[in-house]
C-alpha cells in the first residue's frame, strides 16, 4: 500500500509539475513577451495601441472595420479609411510606423518607402515570409510558391519563371484572346444594357489560367474554382479571430469543418487533373511534358534526380496557388480598372484611340501590346489606386538592424502597399485623384526615383510571378472590350471596396455598354 501512495503522489507530482509550466508557458506568451516587446520598441520611439491580453488589437481592428463597413461611401478613391480603417487610424496617430497586436503576436507596420524596400529586397535573408500557420489561407494556398522558403521555394519560383516567361507569355496570346471572344459573344446579349463585369471578369480570368497554365477549360477547374471561393470568403470571415493554440484538435466550429472538407475535396479535384495530364502524356507520342505549367510541374514530381524530391502534396499546393492568384489578381485588376473608365469616359476614350491605332479592329498582337503606352498608364493607375494585395507580411527572422531601429527576432513585419500608394507625401495633394499621366515617364518618374513607393506585385526575389501575365491578359482584354463598346457606370452600382483576400467591388460592378 505504501509503494502505491508513493506512486499515487509521484503521478500526481507530475501532473502538476507538467500543468504548472504549462501555465509559465502561458502566462510568458500571453503577458511577459508582449510587455517586453512592447518596451523594446516604444523604447526605439515606435508607440501605438496599448496590448490587451489575450485579444491583442484584434477586437479594435474588427470593430473599426465593421463600422467602416456600416457607412455608405461617396463615389471616391480615398477609400484607405473604408478598408483598413485602423491603419488610416493609426498613422494618424502613432506615425508612420507603429506596432499593433495579432492576440500575443506583434506587428510592426510600416508605411516608410526607404524601409520597405529594405524588407523586400531581403540582401541579408533577415525578413523571410512568416511560417504559414495551420488554418484558412493555408488551405488555399498550401505551402506553394507564394508561402514556401529556402530550397523548396528557389525549386518552385525557377519553374514559375520558366512556365510564365516571355517567350511562353507570348505564346498564350491566342488562348487570352479565344477567352475573350467567348465572354464578349455571351455581351452581345446585354448591348445597350446593364451588365454586372466584375462576374464576368470572374469567369474569364479562370478560363485563362485555365487553358494557359493547366492545359484545359474552364470547365474542368470549375468545382476548383468554385470551391476556392469558397474557401476565400470562409478565410476573410475569420481574419482576426483568435483560437487558443491546439483547441482546433479538440473543437472545430462550423468554418473549421466546411474548410477541411473544402481542402480534402479541392485536393481531389486538382489530383484528377494531375492524372489527366499524365495520361494524356503517356499515350501520345510526346517526347517531354511540354511547357505549360502543370506540364512543368509533372515532369519535375517524376524527375528522378530532382532536389528537393517533390512531394503529390507539393505538385498540388502549387497548382491551388496558381488557380487561385491567377485568377483572383486578374480579375481584380480587371474590374477596377474597367471602373475607373467608366467613370473618367476622356481616358476611355484616349484608351480606345490608342487601340484601334495600333489594331484597327482586328485581334491585339503581341508587337502592339508591348506599345500601349496609354493602357500601361492607366493600368498603372487603377493599380496604385486600387492594388489587388493591400498587405504584405514578413517576419524578423534573426535580431537585425533595419534603418535606426533594432528589431527583435520572430517581430511579424506588415507592409499595408496600399497605404503608400494613397501618401499625399509620396504622391501629392492630388494623391486620391485618377492621373494616369502621373505615370507617362515611367514608374521612377512617377516616385521620384522610390519605387519602394508603388508596390502592386510587391518587389525584390519575392515579387509576384505573374504580373506580366496579369498586365497582359488586361490590356488584350480591355483592348477587345473598347473595339466594341463604350461604357458608362450604371445608377446601380454602389461604390464599397472590400478586402476578401484581394480587394474586390462588394456589391459587383455594374455598367452599361453602348455598342460602337
Amino acid at each position: 500500500m505504501g509503494a502505491i501512495r508513493i506512486l499515487v503522489l509521484c503521478v500526481s507530482s507530475s501532473v502538476c509539475l507538467y500543468f504548472l509550466l504549462a501555465l509559465i508557458r502561458v502566462l510568458l506568451k500571453l503577458c511577459w513577451t508582449p510587455i517586453r516587446m512592447q518596451y523594446l520598441m516604444g523604447s526605439q520611439g515606435i508607440k501605438g495601441p496599448s496590448y490587451r491580453s489575450f485579444h491583442g488589437s484584434t477586437k479594435e481592428i474588427l470593430n473599426m472595420k465593421k463600422e467602416a463597413m456600416s457607412r455608405p461611401m461617396d463615389l471616391s478613391h480615398d477609400i484607405m479609411s473604408k478598408i483598413l480603417p485602423h491603419i488610416h487610424s493609426w498613422v494618424n496617430k502613432y506615425g508612420k510606423n507603429f506596432l499593433q497586436w495579432n492576440g500575443p503576436q506583434a506587428q510592426l507596420v510600416l508605411t516608410e518607402p526607404e524601409l520597405i524596400k529594405e524588407i523586400l529586397n531581403n540582401r541579408d535573408n533577415a525578413f523571410p515570409k512568416p511560417k504559414m500557420a495551420e488554418g484558412f489561407i493555408k488551405k488555399i494556398l498550401g505551402d506553394g510558391v507564394v508561402t514556401s522558403e529556402g530550397e523548396k521555394w528557389a525549386k518552385m519560383r525557377k519553374l514559375a519563371n520558366s512556365a510564365f516567361n516571355a517567350e511562353n507569355l507570348k505564346n498564350m496570346i491566342p488562348a487570352m484572346i479565344t477567352s475573350v471572344e467567348v465572354m464578349l459573344q455571351r455581351w452581345k446579349h446585354h448591348e445597350g444594357k446593364e451588365i454586372e463585369v466584375f462576374e464576368e471578369f470572374r469567369l474569364l480570368s479562370s478560363e485563362v489560367i485555365s487553358r494557359t497554365a493547366f492545359g484545359s477549360s474552364y470547365l474542368e477547374g470549375e468545382n476548383i474554382f468554385q470551391m476556392l471561393m469558397k474557401l476565400t470568403l470562409l478565410a476573410s470571415r475569420n481574419t482576426h479571430k483568435l483560437k487558443f493554440p491546439g483547441i482546433s484538435k479538440f473543437y472545430k466550429t462550423s468554418d473549421d469543418i466546411e474548410s477541411e472538407q473544402l481542402e480534402k475535396e479541392i485536393f481531389n479535384s486538382i489530383l484528377g487533373i494531375i492524372k489527366k495530364k499524365e495520361e494524356k502524356v503517356m499515350t501520345e507520342e510526346v517526347g517531354s511534358f511540354g511547357n505549360d505549367f502543370l506540364q512543368l510541374l509533372v515532369m519535375a514530381y517524376h524527375d528522378a534526380n530532382s532536389s528537393p524530391k517533390m512531394s503529390i502534396q507539393d505538385l498540388v499546393d502549387e497548382c491551388k496557388t496558381f488557380y487561385f492568384a491567377g485568377q483572383e489578381t486578374t480579375n481584380s485588376l480587371l474590374a477596377w480598372t474597367v471602373l475607373l473608365l467608366a467613370i473618367h469616359t476622356d481616358w476611355q476614350e484616349e484608351a480606345r484611340k490608342e487601340v484601334l491605332n495600333l489594331f484597327g479592329h482586328q485581334n491585339p498582337n503581341p508587337d502592339g501590346i508591348t506599345k500601349l503606352k496609354t493602357m500601361g498608364m492607366i493600368i498603372n493607375e487603377s493599380l496604385r489606386l486600387y492594388p489587388p494585395i493591400i498587405l504584405t507580411a514578413r517576419k524578423v527572422e534573426r535580431k537585425t538592424r533595419l534603418g535606426k531601429l533594432t528589431l527583435p527576432a520572430e517581430l511579424v513585419l506588415l507592409i499595408p502597399n496600399i497605404a503608400v500608394h494613397h501618401d499625399p507625401q509620396v504622391w501629392g495633394e492630388d494623391v486620391h485623384l485618377f492621373k494616369p499621366e502621373r505615370f507617362s515617364e515611367g514608374v521612377s518618374k512617377a516616385t521620384n526615383n522610390n519605387i519602394a513607393a508603388f508596390l502592386p506585385f510587391g518587389m525584390g526575389p519575392r515579387n509576384c510571378v505573374g504580373f506580366s501575365f496579369a498586365t497582359t491578359e488586361t490590356k488584350i482584354a480591355l483592348s477587345m472590350i473598347l473595339q466594341r463598346y463604350a461604357f458608362t457606370l450604371s445608377p446601380a452600382y454602389v461604390h464599397s471596396p472590400l478586402q476578401v483576400l484581394t480587394l474586390r467591388p462588394q456589391h459587383g460592378l455594374q455598367v452599361l455598354l453602348h455598342s460602337l
